[in-house]
């Protein structure tokens, strides 16, 4: 769940108690409230309502302004419609509180006489509660305000992840607008933009490298192969010849490296069957002995990918499977979205992730057959597919899986 999910959540939740709140309060507030002058009322109704018998409106007047009662005009105010809050019967009359839009009133009816009260300590109280409403209103505004704040604070940070994931996704140019302000999150992008520009300038510097070096090289292994070709044939010759041939692999695996490693290569997929890619594997490979490597497709399926690339990364697993084998014959079998390549030689006595890093080798017994290039190839061609390759032991042989279902 996103932060603005938590935010946003957690506002509404603010909002709803916060409301709940306030009706309870002014429910509380307005049954206290009515209490009270209805009790106010009730105990001073029998003395009004005895002076009122007497028939003295002198007296009934002062008595009224003792206890802050006013003696209203019935013409001032529509009771038609007021809600009755108490009745109580007497000889010749009754005495009710009556409730209205203008307040709380006593009615006191005599014979045919009605005498109508209000109590002027209601206007001060019901203004208290009023203010306290206000203040519960502007508590909810000032909440709501908070709210779209915070939202604006953290708008720039919802769209981190995103411009993050392009820089992940191999955009090493791309970079996030800063703002103009100096909090934390302003810092945090300004740090990310100098990160991104160290990190692009390292990755352009490695492969401006790279790729300078193996295209140097090339011209002088070409002369030297050429020259090699009119010495006369000797031992020295050949570990010549050798180690000739092992500059020139080494320089084909680093330009082949350095276009995996590039964010402007363009691989194109398009759906082959195994035995497609099978063939144009063996197109791209030069075996000394045909009966050494055995191909069989038990079950043939279809997969999508580039075919060139893959091709690139099974030949590979095929002629390390030729290298380092100790004897016998080298299996390649397709299955089941699976392609096994097995090979008679020592288990491997580390994990496979140790081998596919690029210059990793297992012993210095294998240094003169390779440069520890090859499984990093294919470890970047078959995860730019979405495919795995996995290895086990099995009864002597050394086994290779390329688990062509997507992770």
């Amino acid at each position: 769940m996103s932060i603005l999910s938590k935010i946003t959540i957690l506002f509404l939740i603010s909002i709803l108690l916060m409301g709940y709140i306030s009706f309870k309060t002014n429910e509380i507030s307005q049954r206290n409230l009515e209490t009270s002058i209805k009790d106010k009322y009730i105990q001073a109704s029998k003395n009004l309502l005895d002076t009122l018998v007497k028939g003295d409106n002198d007296a009934l007047i002062l008595q009224a302004k003792t206890v802050n009662f006013s003696i209203i005009s019935p013409g001032k105010y529509t009771f038609q419609k007021a809600q009755k809050i108490s009745y109580t019967p007497v000889s010749f009359g009754y005495i009710e509180v009556l409730k209205n839009s203008d307040g709380y009133f006593l009615h006191l009816h005599y014979l045919d006489e009605d005498v109508f009260f209000f109590d002027d300590t209601q206007v001060e109280e019901m203004g208290q509660k009023k203010i306290l409403n206000i203040l519960i209103l502007a508590d909810v505004l000032i909440l709501i305000v908070m709210f779209f704040v915070i939202i604006k604070m953290l708008t720039p940070l919802r769209r981190l992840p995103a411009e993050i994931e392009k820089f992940g996704e191999g955009d090493y140019t791309h970079r996030i607008k800063e703002l103009n302000s100096s909090d934390e999150i302003a810092k945090v992008i300004s740090q990310f933009n100098k990160m991104a520009s160290n990190i692009e300038t390292l990755i352009h510097s490695r492969t401006q490298f790279l790729t300078d070096i193996s295209h140097e090289l090339r011209t002088p292994i070409s002369k030297a192969k050429l020259s090699l070709e009119m010495i006369e044939s000797s031992k020295y010759k050949d570990i010549l010849k050798k180690s000739i041939d092992q500059i020139d692999t080494l320089t084909n695996e680093l330009l082949e490296l350095e276009k995996l490693s590039s964010n402007n290569l363009n691989l194109s997929f398009s759906t082959h069957s195994i035995e497609t890619l099978l063939a144009n594997v063996l197109a791209k490979m030069l075996v000394d002995d045909e009966e050494e490597l055995h191909i069989k497709v038990q079950i043939p399926f279809y997969l999508y990918g580039d075919i060139e690339y893959l091709s690139i990364s099974i030949k590979n697993l095929i002629e390390n499977a030729l290298k380092y084998k100790t004897g016998g014959i080298v299996h390649v079998t397709a299955m089941d979205n699976i392609l096994e390549i097995r090979n008679f030689a020592n288990p491997l006595s580390k994990p496979l992730s140790f081998y596919t890093d690029a210059f990793t080798q297992e012993d210095n017994a294998r240094r003169n057959k390779g440069y520890g290039l090859g499984l990093n190839i294919v470890k970047r061609i078959l995860e730019l597919h979405g495919f795995t390759l996995n290895y086990y032991y099995d009864k002597g042989e050394v086994v290779f899986v390329v688990d062509f279902n997507k992770l």
